[in-house]
C-alpha cells in the first residue's frame, strides 16, 4: 500500500500542475516537522521541546534583521511550512480552489513566481510594519502560506470577479464577492492583537495581488523576475546532473560496406509497400524521372485536442485562439 502510495505522488509530482505539486511539497514538510516534533518532545518527558524551537527558528522568519541575516533561505522555507493541522488544511485548501482557476485562466506557469513573489511580499510589508514598534516583541517565529494564497486568492479575483465558484450552504459565489469579504475580515482583525503578524502578512498578500492583477490586464508581469531566477535555477540544476562532454562515453561505430557506411548505400526511395503506408507517389506528367513526395498526416480530432488541453493547461484558456475555443466548445458538445 505505501509503494502505491508513493507511485500516486511521484507521479502527480512528475505530471501534474504547479498547485498540486506546491501542496505536496507542503504537506510533506508538514509531515516531517509533525513527526519531528513528536520525537523531540517525548525525548524531553512529553512537554515541549527546546530543540523542536530551533529547528522552527531553522525554517521559519523572525523579525529579527540578524536571523534574516544569517538565515536568509527562511524567506522561502517559511512559506512551505506549517505546525497545526488546521492551519495548513484551510491553507492548501484555499490554494487548492483559487490556485486552479488562476492557472486554468492564466497559464500553471504563473502559479510559482506568484507564490514566492507574494509570500516574500506579505513578510517584507509584515516586517516592514511590524520591526519599527513594539509588536515584535511578543512574535518568536513566522510561517505559513497564508500570505502566499492571500496573494493568489486576491490576483484571481481581481483578473476574473465575475467567475462563479460553488460554496457548501451558500451555492454560487462570484469570485468578486470572496475577495471584498476576505479584505473586510483581515481589516477587522486589526482591531485585536491575536494573531496579529499573520494578519498583516495576509494583508501584504492581498496588496501584492492587487498590483499583480492590475498591472497584468496591462501586459505586464511583475512576477517576471521570480518567473526567470527559478528558471536559472532549473538550467543550473540541470546542468549539475547532465554529464560533461568528456565524460560521454562513445557510441558504436557504424557499419560500413565497401568503404561506405550503411547510411550512405541505404536506397534513398522506400519500398512499394511502405509508400503505400506513407501516402501515394505523385508522378509528374512530362517527366521522365519521377519524384515521390509525402504529405503529412493530418492531427486526428483526439491529437487536437490534446494540443490544445496542453495549451491551456500551460499558458491558459486565454491563450486560445478563436478557433481553438470554437474546436473545443464542438468537442465538448459530442
Amino acid at each position: 500500500m505505501l509503494q502505491s502510495i508513493w507511485d500516486d505522488v511521484r507521479r502527480e509530482f512528475n505530471f501534474g500542475n504547479m498547485v498540486n505539486k506546491i501542496i505536496i511539497v507542503n504537506v510533506a514538510v508538514w509531515i516531517v516537522v509533525a513527526l519531528t516534533g513528536v520525537v523531540f518532545n517525548i525525548i524531553n518527558g512529553f512537554s515541549e521541546s527546546p530543540i523542536f524551537e530551533q529547528v522552527l527558528r531553522f525554517l521559519a522568519v523572525t523579525y529579527d534583521p540578524w536571523h534574516l541575516l544569517t538565515h536568509p533561505w527562511t524567506l522561502i522555507t517559511h512559506m512551505f511550512l506549517h505546525v497545526s493541522f488546521f492551519h495548513i488544511l484551510w491553507n492548501m485548501l484555499f490554494l487548492l480552489w483559487f490556485g486552479r482557476i488562476m492557472g486554468d485562466l492564466y497559464g500553471d506557469c504563473r502559479i510559482l513566481p506568484l507564490y514566492l513573489a507574494g509570500g516574500l511580499f506579505a513578510f517584507l510589508f509584515s516586517f516592514a510594519v511590524i520591526y519599527p514598534t513594539s509588536l515584535k516583541d511578543g512574535i518568536s517565529v513566522a510561517y505559513g502560506a497564508s500570505g502566499a494564497v492571500s496573494c493568489i486568492l486576491t490576483a484571481i479575483g481581481v483578473l476574473s470577479p465575475e467567475y462563479s465558484i460553488r460554496l457548501m450552504f451558500l451555492g454560487n459565489v462570484r469570485l468578486k464577492y470572496i475577495v471584498i469579504v476576505t479584505i473586510l475580515i483581515q481589516v477587522l482583525s486589526l482591531g485585536t492583537l491575536d494573531n496579529i503578524g499573520g494578519t498583516i502578512d495576509h494583508i501584504g498578500g492581498i496588496i501584492f495581488g492587487i498590483l499583480f492583477a492590475v498591472q497584468l490586464r496591462k501586459g505586464r508581469d511583475i512576477t517576471e523576475p521570480v518567473a526567470n531566477a527559478i528558471s536559472w535555477v532549473e538550467r543550473t540544476w540541470d546542468r549539475l546532473l547532465t554529464p560533461s562532454s568528456d565524460h560521454k562515453k562513445k557510441g558504436p561505430r557504424s557499419a560500413s560496406r565497401g568503404g561506405r557506411s550503411v547510411k550512405e548505400t541505404t536506397p534513398k526511395t522506400r519500398p512499394s509497400f511502405m509508400r503505400k503506408a506513407g501516402g501515394e507517389a505523385k508522378k509528374s506528367g512530362h517527366s521522365s524521372r519521377s519524384s515521390t513526395t509525402y504529405e503529412e498526416p493530418e492531427l486526428s480530432h483526439q491529437e487536437q485536442l490534446d494540443a490544445i488541453l496542453d495549451k491551456i493547461k500551460e499558458r491558459g484558456y486565454n491563450s486560445l485562439s478563436k478557433e481553438e475555443k470554437d474546436f473545443l466548445f464542438r468537442a465538448s458538445n459530442q
